[in-house]
């Protein structure tokens, strides 16, 4: 089966700069990848991983190499040897499960076993000046019973502090996205179990997180730049309770859904998040939250922007997208 592939770059800006440890997000520059066949056509969207220096730019290269081999016919598993785990085969793969979908009349639920339900998305709080810049974000966002708190190595219990004294009803997670120390996180994590943290993700740099291995955290902690796919499950087992599964990461739905079952069987709690991205991104990532205790789908939102047909979004709950976008029956 021959494929006609499309691929070009989009860029969509955010409402606001939005500030993590080490980057800064002022837009959501993607790769769109469509494949047609017989009038169908199937589309997904990648973003790669900054902190591995991915970029529009570059996985719009990796696809284009791959022209040749993508327009003679692939399958998902062709896809998965292709490419290395990342944006470029994020875009591909979730454009097949795309266009498999709409050519066999059958929604990615009904391919994948999995019930559509929806969900309740977490709100992120980026990193400001001041505690109380962040406090008056999430005292804005009080439609939203869970809120995600970007930190860095400065001041992170004040900042808690402050947003916990203005959403004294919010679950709150905190993302340090590597930005703690080893030393650091020990003396956080009992002032913010007071505090009331559920989680915490990402506390130490990737790659230099083997001290977590024997570490009884009070509070749970999950993997997220530490376990990008099942090649680098065993680690994570050994460090962390809980696995965030990005798509950008994985490589695709492919990926993530078998990365989603190594880890469950192995007893760890998942997260789905996302590398911020319009609906074509969360779309297939819909399908791993039905499998997760924390999901992160809030991309959109930070847009000015989305597509038409997109997620719905209802305050915090997030549904499926309307028939048509993505993995449903045209």
């Amino acid at each position: 089966m021959s494929l006609q592939l499309n691929v070009h770059k989009t860029s969509w800006p955010m409402k606001a700069p939005f500030r993590i440890t080490g980057h800064v997000f002022n837009s959501a520059d993607a790769i769109v990848v469509e494949l047609v066949v017989d009038g169908h056509a199937g589309r997904g969207e990648g973003l790669g991983a900054y902190y591995l220096n991915e970029n529009a730019d570059l996985l719009l290269e990796q696809v284009e190499a791959a022209r040749a081999d993508i327009e003679r016919g692939i399958s998902l598993e062709d896809v998965q040897t292709l490419f290395p785990a990342g944006g470029a085969r994020n875009a591909v793969d979730c454009a097949l499960w795309d266009l498999t979908a709409k050519r066999n009349g059958q929604s990615v639920w009904e391919m994948t076993g999995v019930a559509p339900k929806p969900q309740r998305t977490v709100f992120t709080i980026g990193i400001q000046e001041t505690p109380g810049e962040m406090a008056e974000n999430a005292a804005r966002a009080k439609g939203y019973p869970v809120l995600k708190v970007k930190l860095d190595g400065e001041a992170p219990v004040e900042r808690v502090a402050a947003i916990r004294a203005a959403r004294p009803d919010a679950t709150l997670v905190i993302d340090a996205n590597q930005g703690f120390t080893f030393e650091q996180l020990k003396e956080v994590t009992e002032p913010l179990a007071e505090l009331g943290v559920a989680m915490i993700e990402q506390p130490l740099p990737r790659g230099r997180d083997e001290e977590l291995e024997g570490y009884h955290s009070p509070i749970p902690l999950c993997a997220d730049e530490s376990c990008l796919h099942r090649g680098e499950l065993p680690a994570a087992l050994e460090r962390y309770d809980m696995i965030n599964i990005k798509l950008d990461k994985t490589g695709g739905l492919t990926e993530a859904l078998a990365l989603a079952k190594e880890a469950k069987e192995a007893g760890k709690r998942l997260m789905v998040g996302n590398m911020v991205g319009t609906s074509l991104s969360m779309a297939p990532a819909f399908v791993i939250a039905q499998l997760c205790d924390f999901v992160d789908l809030d991309g959109p939102l930070a847009l000015k922007s989305d597509y038409a047909n997109r997620m719905s979004y209802d305050g915090a709950i997030v549904s499926a997208p309307q028939t048509g976008f993505w993995g449903c029956v045209e």
